[in-house]
């Protein structure tokens, strides 16, 4: 399991903890919203992964400035004094989850309303289930990958990402595969 993680934002490298916060250059993401940024290294309990394949969820707290820098210019002898200043944008992020053990754990807490409708819906999917590890996955592994999967394991697959990650790239893969298959054996 990975305690930390090495994310790259904006160009430059952190090393982050869940429930860490910290400071970052101005992100495009709107306040509340999450993200996942670049995993390049995860690590912990002695054992470290150059190509993780792990997700890391942030979470923007909101939008700041940084302290006012002031810049001075002048010239002996001549009377030339210029003074700017400088305050950077900034967004302040939390890091909610690294890897998957945190976003399982965050799928188990449904609320008891909604629990039904998930085991309705998993019912009627007559027990396919997506890959191992699916949940793991990246868009690009989707895409590689679920040529080689059965249409059930594809089906599967879909349904989880409508109902638990709705990732349009994951969503628009799946149905080019669920389409070439039909196709092959219609």
């Amino acid at each position: 399991m990975a305690t930390y993680a090495i994310i790259s934002l904006g160009g430059k490298q952190y090393r982050v903890r869940e429930g860490e916060r910290l400071l970052v250059d101005r992100l495009p993401t709107d306040e509340g919203k999450t993200f996942q940024p670049d995993v390049l290294f995860t690590g912990g309990e002695g054992d470290g992964n150059l190509s993780p394949r792990m997700a890391v969820t942030a979470k923007v707290v909101g939008h700041v400035r940084g302290e006012k820098i002031r810049i001075g210019k002048r010239r002996p002898k001549s009377g030339y004094r210029r003074q700017t200043g400088f305050r950077a944008a900034l967004s302040q992020i939390e890091i909610q989850s690294i890897g998957s053990s945190s976003r399982r754990a965050a799928e188990t807490k449904e609320p008891a309303a909604e629990k039904p409708k998930a085991e309705a819906a998993t019912a009627t999917a007559a027990t396919a289930q997506p890959p191992r590890d699916y949940a793991d996955y990246t868009i690009a592994d989707i895409a590689d990958k679920a040529k080689r999967w059965r249409l059930e394991q594809v089906e599967a697959a879909l349904e989880y990402e409508r109902s638990h990650a709705n990732r349009k790239g994951a969503i628009s893969a799946l149905e080019a595969v669920i389409a070439a298959k039909q196709e092959k054996e219609g």
